[in-house]
């Protein structure tokens, strides 16, 4: 074998969606921030996403992240998060792989039983605080970037849809349209991924033509990413709880119960004066998974009231792997077909 390119990775999963981290191969893109960093590599180095996603070495269900040199003195590493069709500016279940393989394999000292430190996303810091034991990260509490709505209630037509839907559109470090799913019909149950996944991306086109919105403070980030099925509320003290799916571009079910979705949700159900600070959210996902998210306090992102919150998960590591490009291979970026893919088989977000 002739090899090109070598890449290291070291497999993790949070709660069950994967989100492998590359720790070596790979140099850091340029830029004097981490969106700069971000957006530099999306730019300049698609082709690592690419191969690493795309068959015949990747699936729909992979996320990668790259660990880079943080832009900030109180950081002790920055990341890029990659996905499927897009570079999230945030993602929760990444971040919580991420705190894992970065403790677990001894690139950040571990202290127990807490280890504290601060990443530098492209979003914006967060904060971790990981409960270690017997040199393991039993869990990871991330403090998310403020949380907001841009809407509740928005009206959307959805080519399929015989009426009209309402949506509430919110950030909790990507941008959410969150819609009832049981008012369409559907329980959140694995049976019902598939459909749930292309009605999710006809819901997402929808929303971005209808309803454009952009984050106040932060210009790159724009445009509803995810739409999430929102289940019923039961009552437990001061918390609420919910199963969820959140549809991932090109449209699959979050494994997770979406850390970002869960914020993005907080930041909803605060506006409605159902959870308030001190309260949160249990959240479960399509395959019974996990978060629990808390309401920290309240700030302010540009012209919006906005939430803090925190969202606690666990992570494990599932392997090491090595991904070669040999000098003949036809496919050094992979491919994609629509039966595992999606009806569209564009590899960045439309």
């Amino acid at each position: 074998m002739a090899a090109n390119r070598i890449i290291t990775v070291v497999g993790c999963h949070a709660e069950g969606e994967q989100g492998d981290v590359i720790t070596g191969g790979v140099l850091p893109p340029p830029g004097d921030t981490m969106m700069a960093k971000k957006l530099a590599f999306e730019r300049d180095h698609d082709d690592v996403r690419q191969l690493l996603i795309c068959e015949p070495r990747g699936s729909v269900a992979r996320h990668v992240n790259l660990i880079v040199p943080s832009t900030r003195d109180d950081c002790v590493a920055g990341a890029i998060i990659m996905e499927p069709t897009e570079y999230p500016p945030m993602s929760g279940s990444n971040t919580m792989c991420i705190s894992t393989v970065l403790l677990e394999t001894g690139m950040v000292p571990m202290v127990e039983p807490e280890t504290r430190f601060r990443l530098d996303m492209p979003a914006g810091p967060v904060d971790i605080v990981a409960e270690c034991r017997d040199g393991k990260c039993v869990s990871v509490t991330l403090k998310n970037v403020p949380a907001f709505v841009f809407a509740l209630d928005a009206p959307v037509e959805v080519d399929g849809l015989a009426a009209s839907i309402t949506v509430d559109i919110a950030y909790g470090g990507m941008i959410y349209a969150i819609v009832d799913a049981a008012a369409l019909g559907y329980e959140i149950v694995p049976g019902e991924a598939r459909e749930l996944g292309e009605l999710g991306e006809k819901i997402r086109m929808a929303v971005r033509e209808q309803h454009p919105v952009t984050h106040p403070e932060l210009p790159d980030i724009s445009g509803v990413s995810i739409v999430q099925f929102a289940g019923p509320l039961t009552r437990e003290g001061n918390r609420v709880r919910a199963r969820n799916t959140c549809i991932v571009s090109p449209g699959r079910s979050d494994r997770s119960p979406t850390g970002t979705g869960t914020t993005a949700r907080m930041a909803v159900l605060h506006a409605r004066g159902i959870i308030e600070v001190g309260g949160g959210l249990t959240h479960l996902s399509i395959i019974d998974s996990e978060f629990h998210g808390t309401v920290v306090g309240v700030t302010s992102v540009g012209q919006y009231p906005a939430i803090e919150a925190t969202i606690q998960g666990r992570a494990w590591i599932t392997g090491l792997h090595q991904y070669f490009v040999d000098a003949g291979d036809p496919w050094p970026h992979g491919y994609v077909l629509s039966d595992t893919w999606g009806r569209d088989t564009a590899v960045l977000q439309q």
